[in-house]
């Protein structure tokens, strides 16, 4: 082969991969769903960043719920990941459940007046003095010597209880964490589990052996190489049962049907169809599906929580500070920096969802103002319309941005307040 063809076949293969890796446009507008949700926000939307609840979904995830937490099963609804008295007593009512989950003091304190005949199982072992404070805040009818379980995860935290449960006069219900393969504390042997029980058994007036939770969200989570699902949630199961055959050979009389085995959480709930060990199913996240929850465990389950925030400003194609030839090579490469849009708000855990093809822009930076997103022609934004965003999580996201509101067939049907 003569030089000068090889030197030009060598640069239309180089020409060839470059377009090859060459971005392709993304954009696309809204479709039905999100366009209807767009035009209500814009007629009755509040005009700043705010958070969708879709009812009708949400009472779709909650039925794929409730058919898997079948009697004599029951469910506990994880309250951080919902974190509003609205749609904790809608949830509530819809599944037929008073049981709730709370990881959090001052949020307990709350479910305990507003839901006065609940059952509180505390979803991390709580420092002493938290529980001090709930006592004294306490308001309300809620009774916690019937109500409230206090999880424990070490002796030491559960010789703290005693000396809170003397101070007070009254008697706490214990419920003892175990390391069901997660490691991330709680009970891993029979021998820490058998001082912890028997220091209950030894003050029958202020401490009650309320059961066991047991948390397995590693099941799903860890790569191939830790093991297959099946081996995996086997293996959790096996400790689990392991402190239930101890408590029953070793303490009887701690021994009782309605005693509280808790397990689960929104990854996993589905893979407890399979067991008949746990009685009280943990699932919270999985009713808004947020982001994180795109797993195959949660396919039958669909996002009902969405950020939506207007766009302030649509000025064109991408234009940086002081970097004009930048720009244009940026947009001559990828066309999805061919308009750029500035949005209310902004920096969230969340991931843009509609239109298709919004970009944040790393080159302009992350801004909790106005945050900068590009794409290519085609989303159909103009001023004033709503983008919108899923959450990462439910957890925190949801208490940013003041009262929720409720829509139902696309239209805002109430607002919901968050927990303070």
């Amino acid at each position: 082969m003569k030089r000068r063809h090889f030197v030009i076949g060598a640069a239309a293969l180089g020409a060839g991969a470059a377009l090859a890796l060459r971005p392709r446009a993304e954009a696309q507008p809204h479709d039905d769903y999100f366009r209807a949700l767009n035009q209500e926000l814009r007629r009755n939307g509040p005009a700043r960043p705010c958070l969708l609840i879709d009812l009708d979904r949400l009472d779709r995830n909650i039925a794929a719920v409730m058919a898997s937490v079948r009697a004599p099963r029951h469910y506990r609804v994880v309250e951080k990941s919902l974190p509003s008295p609205k749609l904790l007593e809608y949830i509530m009512g819809k599944a037929g459940t008073n049981r709730l989950m709370s990881f959090h003091q001052p949020f307990a304190n709350a479910d305990a007046r507003l839901f006065p005949a609940c059952d509180i199982l505390a979803g991390k072992p709580l420092p002493v003095r938290s529980a001090e404070r709930f006592y004294r805040e306490l308001q309300g009818s809620f009774d916690p010597a019937r109500q409230m379980q206090w999880l424990v995860d070490t002796p030491e935290r559960l010789r703290q209880y005693l000396e809170l449960a003397q101070g007070l006069g009254t008697r706490l219900r214990i419920n003892i964490e175990i390391d069901v393969g997660l490691h991330r504390g709680g009970v891993a042997d029979d021998g820490t589990l058998a001082g912890m029980l028997a220091l209950v058994e030894a003050q029958p007036q202020r401490l009650e052996f309320a059961g066991f939770m047991g948390y397995d969200p590693h099941v799903t989570a860890l790569p191939c190489f830790a093991g297959s699902r099946e081996e995996l949630f086997a293996d959790a199961m096996r400790r689990y049962g392991e402190r239930v055959d101890f408590l029953r050979r070793q303490h009887p009389a701690l021994w009782h049907e309605g005693l509280t085995l808790n397990t689960a959480g929104s990854p996993t709930y589905k893979l407890h169809e399979q067991e008949n060990l746990c009685n009280d199913i943990s699932v919270g996240s999985a009713l808004l599906k947020p982001t994180h929850f795109d797993i195959d465990t949660l396919a039958e389950h669909v996002p009902a929580a969405f950020i939506a925030t207007p766009v302030l400003k649509a000025v064109g194609p991408l234009s940086l500070p002081a970097l004009d030839g930048l720009s244009r090579l940026a947009r001559a490469w990828d066309p999805n920096a061919r308009e750029m849009f500035f949005v209310y708000g902004g920096n969230w855990r969340a991931d843009y969802e509609s239109p298709r093809g919004l970009r944040r822009n790393g080159l302009y930076g992350q801004s909790s103002n106005q945050e900068n997103v590009t794409a290519s022609p085609g989303t159909g934004l103009s001023v004033d319309d709503h983008v919108f965003l899923r959450p990462q999580q439910s957890e925190a996201v949801l208490l940013e941005f003041g009262d929720l509101l409720a829509v139902r067939g696309g239209r805002i049907v109430e607002q919901w307040p968050v927990l303070a």
